[in-house]
């Protein structure tokens, strides 16, 4: 009795009259599947997003790579661009307008505009205390020597920039500059004043 109720298959359930059986073929199955592997394999290749190192609008890490400055004066530039915003921005103003009553503005300023990059150079290295006339307008300045803990690639980077951007239209600034004038003032140079700066050769 035991044998022939382990021998016996299961039943399988009525189906109503008119309604069969079927099953689905095995290529459909396969072929759903590989087609689900080539559009997520596309979508990966393709779609910008998956990449930590791609942000809209590029979509893909070789059309983000061909904006980005290759070398020389046009990568000296992008970080000059860079360590401004997050340094010399937040007071001067990512558009170098400056803010009224905090710091005066970079864009046609005669102090950014001047023939030679001495004097500018200096303002960030030691810092400024007292006044200073900006285009005519008196400025009460006390800024710290925001340049001094910067690298002399890219405190030239940054003087760069603001020399050659919102409409300045001033010479480029090395890092062998920097390092001629960082070595000139030594190791604690003290905030200068307006005449001070003045006083200096441009």
């Amino acid at each position: 009795m035991s044998d022939e109720i382990k021998s016996t298959p299961p039943t399988q359930p009525d189906l109503p009259p008119g309604v069969e059986r079927s099953t689905l073929p095995i290529w459909i199955l396969v072929l759903t599947l590989i087609l689900i592997f080539l559009g997520g394999l596309w979508f990966d290749q393709h779609a910008g997003w998956f990449s930590r190192q791609v942000y809209g609008p590029y979509t893909s890490t070789d059309e983000l790579e061909a904006y980005q400055p290759k070398s020389g004066a046009a990568a000296a530039m992008a970080r000059g661009k860079v360590v401004y915003e997050q340094v010399c921005g937040v007071c001067h103003g990512v558009d170098g307008l400056g803010k009224p009553n905090q710091a005066p503005p970079l864009a046609g300023s005669e102090w950014v505009n001047a023939k030679g990059f001495n004097r500018l150079a200096h303002i960030p290295l030691a810092g400024v205390n007292g006044a200073l006339q900006v285009e005519g307008k008196d400025w009460n300045m006390s800024m710290a020597a925001m340049g001094a803990a910067l690298n002399d690639a890219d405190l030239a980077g940054v003087l760069s920039y603001i020399r050659s951007s919102w409409g300045n239209k001033a010479g480029a600034v090395s890092a062998d500059d920097i390092h001629a004038i960082r070595a000139a003032m030594g190791a604690h140079a003290a905030p200068l004043s307006g005449d001070q700066i003045k006083a200096m050769p441009e």
